[in-house]
C-alpha cells in the first residue's frame, strides 16, 4: 500500500533502506477488510516507542471513512503523547491531522531526503480525551 500510494500521490518517498529498519523498530497497527475473496489491507500506522507516527496510511479508495481516525485513535490510547512530521505541500494530511486535534509545533526546512519540507505535529494533550470520547461516540 504504502509503495502505491508513493507512486500514484508522490508522498512517503524515503528510500527502501530507512523504510525497513523504521518498520523493524515499530509497533504497526493495521485495518483488514475481509470479504469474499479474502483479506483487504484498509490502513496501518507504524509507530515508535515514543508515540511518534513514523507512517499513517488509508488506501484511497477508503479514505473519509473514519479509518484514519480509528487508527490515530488506537495509538492515542497506547501511548501518552502522540506526534508525527506531515510533508507542508501535503494539504490533506495536513487538514486531517488537524482535524482530529494535532497543532503545528514548529516547521522543519529540508526534512525529507528529497529536500522537501515538513510540519512537526503534536495531538493537543488537553483535547485528546475529548476526541477519543467523540470518535468512540460516533
Amino acid at each position: 500500500m504504502k509503495e502505491r500510494i508513493r507512486r500514484e500521490e508522490g508522498v512517503l518517498r524515503q528510500r527502501r533502506g530507512f523504510f525497513t529498519d523504521a518498520y523493524r523498530r515499530s509497533t504497526t497497527y493495521a485495518l483488514v477488510e475481509r470479504d469474499l475473496d479474502g483479506e483487504n489491507l484498509v490502513g496501518f500506522a507504524s509507530v515508535r516507542r515514543d508515540g511518534y507516527i513514523l507512517f499513517l496510511a488509508v488506501a484511497p479508495e477508503h479514505r473519509g471513512e473514519g479509518y484514519g481516525k480509528h487508527l490515530v485513535a488506537e495509538v492515542a490510547d497506547d501511548y501518552g503523547a502522540v506526534t508525527c512530521h506531515a510533508r507542508t505541500t501535503n494539504r490533506s494530511a495536513v487538514a486531517f491531522y488537524e482535524g482530529i486535534g494535532f497543532e503545528i509545533v514548529r516547521r522543519v526546512d529540508d526534512y525529507y531526503e528529497d529536500r522537501g519540507d515538513a510540519y512537526y505535529l503534536k495531538l493537543g494533550e488537553e483535547s485528546l480525551s475529548e476526541k477519543l470520547s467523540r470518535f468512540i461516540r460516533r
